[in-house]
């Protein structure tokens, strides 16, 4: 768990800090991401209770959470959601990082929104592990 002053305070205004931000966020996850594309709709309930709604394009994945980029930040800590044909995902934001074309948002995932590709393909799915054993062959 990252430190709360590890955290962009103004979520990655900052270059220097989200430079150092952002490479800690690489090393998060204990499983593979894979890069993929897909719109989603996902919403949220801002702290201050007003419901919120916008899409989003999901931009990695992996079975414990997922980066989707949206045209606003989320607050850090709310519980975001959105639906697939066969499964509706729901986690905590842990970052909201703002990089030149939007806000990327990382969720991890409660137990039972964990990922598998039996549940939901995104649209556009690259397994980068797949590519390297590939290239070494």
């Amino acid at each position: 768990m990252l430190r709360a002053e590890a955290r962009p305070r103004d979520c990655g205004k900052d270059l220097p800090h989200l430079r150092r931000y952002a490479k800690c966020m690489q090393e998060r996850r204990s499983e593979i991401r894979m890069l993929c594309a897909d719109m989603v709709e996902a919403s949220w309930t801002e702290p201050t209770g007003k419901p919120r709604r916008m899409t989003a394009l999901l931009e990695d994945i992996s079975p414990s959470g997922a980066c989707l980029q949206l045209d606003a930040a989320v607050p850090l800590g709310v519980m975001l959601h959105w639906k697939s044909p066969k499964q509706t995902f729901t986690g905590r934001v842990r970052y909201c990082v703002y990089r030149e074309i939007g806000y990327f948002v990382g969720v991890e995932f409660g137990p039972k929104s964990r990922w598998s590709r039996r549940t939901y393909k995104p649209q556009h799915l690259l397994d980068l592990q797949k590519l390297v054993d590939l290239a070494h062959k």
